[in-house]
């Protein structure tokens, strides 16, 4: 099986251990509903996250709600969030019930505010040791005066903060104070959501499954997680990763079950028992030489296995790899197993394979510049022996996520008028062929039901791509979102826990995922985006002069936004008079406007 073959099976497997547990266990299922539900979506810090809402009320970027609210900060949100699914009525910032407006204050609005109690809750952004985030200037005197006040006016006040929740006892607390105060919870994770959508059960699955080929790579134990997670350096939430763990442990317990009951061994711990086997054995394989393939998708598991059976004197290891085609990391793959290699391995000489000769030197200069942005990334200078065929990649511009498969449509009968036309030339078989590559599985729903005679069409995720190529790529959902590309899936810091290194730069992942899916081309790339839902990589690509608007298109092209690099300018609509003015596709992240010139 292939690494993507095998995963699937894999996290079908933690699927079913799931469901199993949430039939049997209320306490596992009450524990899998609250990290699905509020604490996937946390960043690991108080001033983290990426605002995902606007109000169009206070005019304020923020972050969106189950309820369909936005709040100011994503500590907010979790509160809103667990006090919609507890059927607690509340109202976010409400001013206060008394006017204490100064010359130094605006008018008191505590963050929530009960009216079937007749309580008001402020949640502090403070960390597990008291302090606020240091960009929040006068926060800790905003603090001081607003406890004055409900002290001296006599009003109720309930007191969370980000630390408590996240680092400390949770939720209980707080729910401890709304039933003291007279306000009844009644928790309900079925509850119908009007709002922002929560982490679906599969991608936790898909987390949890990342997690324990990370564990079981690295031979962690509990003890070794409970000692990463106490350490100053840990970079999670502590209540936050003891509710996963509490999760993660009992489904690990299940799938050693299962091994167990059919005598069986997973990947993982094959590769493990082996490597502990050569290390402490008298067990010598003999090899003189050993070539590993593929070295960018080594888990650490796979390093020990590799190093072990070259310990003996006069025994050499040959290991070939891309780290710009790491894409594994949910498999187990370790990325700092190549960047450290000689710490691995020791100082030995390094062959750099900088000529190509698939893809033509336009695509493979595009390509490069965009994965070396990432100064993680191993320099190299790619060189083509293919001569050009033009640009190397196009975008075709949509107006809506509806026009694509259209849009995917007319590139392919383009390409098949090209080739009758004489201006393709056709390979052997008398057909140029075409990858339509996908983010997701569900991307192949955009595909034609019919393909041009012309075209050996073939359907693909990026991920199964990788060692395959055709003469032309297409990408039909290079747009920003939940499941567009980069992928904005969680990226859950938890898996920091279990891993050696994190490899902080934005996207990184992502990054070398679509560096693979432009290099499978051996003539063009065409990506198919939606007008306001600008991928940060269409708008990065645009930014560098990299990226042509395809004639196919049916919206023109915009400008990259000048002010955060991660959108292009788009034509909004005012909602009071409805005046067009130009702002950014990143919106509510990025806030840059500008007015419409008209010609």
């Amino acid at each position: 099986l292939t690494i993507p073959d095998a995963s699937k099976r894999w996290i079908a497997m933690v699927s079913r251990i799931v469901d199993e547990l949430r039939d049997s266990s209320p306490d596992f299922r009450f524990k899998w509903d609250l990290y699905r539900l509020l604490f996937a979506r946390m960043a690991a810090e108080p001033d983290g996250g990426e605002p995902d809402g606007y109000d169009y009320v206070s005019h304020e970027t923020g972050f969106k709600t189950f309820s369909g609210d936005v709040v100011k900060s994503q500590g907010e949100r979790l509160i809103a969030d667990f006090l919609f699914l507890n059927n607690v009525e509340f109202a976010y910032e409400q001013p206060y019930s008394h006017d204490v407006a100064d010359d130094n204050h605006p008018q008191y609005r505590p963050d929530f505010y009960y009216p079937q109690a007749d309580v008001w809750h402020e949640h502090w952004a403070l960390d597990r040791d008291g302090k606020p985030p240091e960009s929040f200037t006068g926060y800790a005197e905003g603090m001081a005066w607003k406890r004055s006040l409900h002290r001296r006016l006599g009003t109720t006040l309930i007191e969370t903060t980000w630390a408590d929740i996240l680092d400390g006892k949770g939720f209980y607390p707080l729910a401890e104070q709304l039933k003291a105060n007279g306000l009844t919870l009644d928790w309900n994770p079925d509850r119908p959501i009007p709002g922002e959508q929560p982490v679906r059960h599969e991608d936790l699955a898909r987390l949890m499954r990342s997690f324990m080929a990370h564990v079981k790579s690295n031979s962690l134990s509990r003890e070794d997680l409970e000692a990463r997670l106490t350490s100053k350096r840990a970079r999670v939430q502590r209540h936050r990763a003891r509710v996963f763990l509490d999760l993660y442990w009992a489904v690990a317990a299940k799938w050693e079950e299962r091994l167990l009951a059919d005598d069986s061994v997973d990947f993982e711990d094959m590769l493990v028992q082996a490597a502990d086997h050569l290390e402490t054995g008298p067990t010598d394989m003999g090899y003189d030489l050993v070539l590993v393939d593929e070295f960018q998708d080594a888990s650490r598991a796979r390093a020990r296995l590799a190093r072990a059976l070259v310990a003996k004197p006069h025994r050499y290891l040959l290991a070939v790899g891309d780290d710009w085609q790491s894409i594994n990391r949910f498999a187990g793959a370790d990325l700092s197993v190549m960047t450290s290699f000689n710490e691995w391995f020791g100082d030995g000489p390094t062959l750099r394979l900088q000529k190509t000769f698939r893809s033509p030197q336009s695509i493979c200069d595009t390509a490069a510049g965009f994965i070396a942005k990432n100064p993680r990334q191993l320099s190299k200078q790619v060189e083509s022996t293919q001569a050009d065929y033009g640009t190397a990649a196009s975008l075709v511009r949509v107006e809506s996520r509806d026009q694509v498969a259209p849009a995917l449509a007319g590139v392919l009968a383009d390409l098949a008028g090209r080739v009758f036309s004489g201006e393709i030339t056709a390979g052997p078989s008398g057909k140029v062929s075409v990858d339509i590559l996908g983010r997701y599985n569900f991307d192949r729903d955009a595909m034609p039901a019919r393909c041009p005679r012309q075209l050996d069409v073939t359907f693909r995720t990026v991920h199964s791509s990788k060692g395959l190529e055709a003469d032309y790529i297409v990408l039909p959902n290079v747009s920003s979102g939940t499941y567009g590309f980069p992928s904005e899936v969680v990226d859950d810091p938890i898996l920091t826990l279990a891993m050696t290194e994190a490899d902080d730069y934005p996207h990184a992942e992502e990054r070398r995922l679509f560096y693979v899916a432009l290099t499978r081309a051996r003539r063009h790339v065409t990506l198919i985006g939606v007008q306001g839902l600008e991928s940060p990589f269409v708008a990065e690509l645009l930014a560098d002069k990299r990226l042509e608007l395809s004639p196919l298109s049916t919206v023109d092209l915009s400008e990259p936004c000048p002010s955060c690099g991660k959108g292009v300018l788009v034509v909004r609509r005012r909602r009071n008079d409805g005046a067009e003015f130009l702002a950014c596709s990143a919106f509510p992240a990025c806030k840059h406007t500008r007015a419409l010139t008209i010609p």
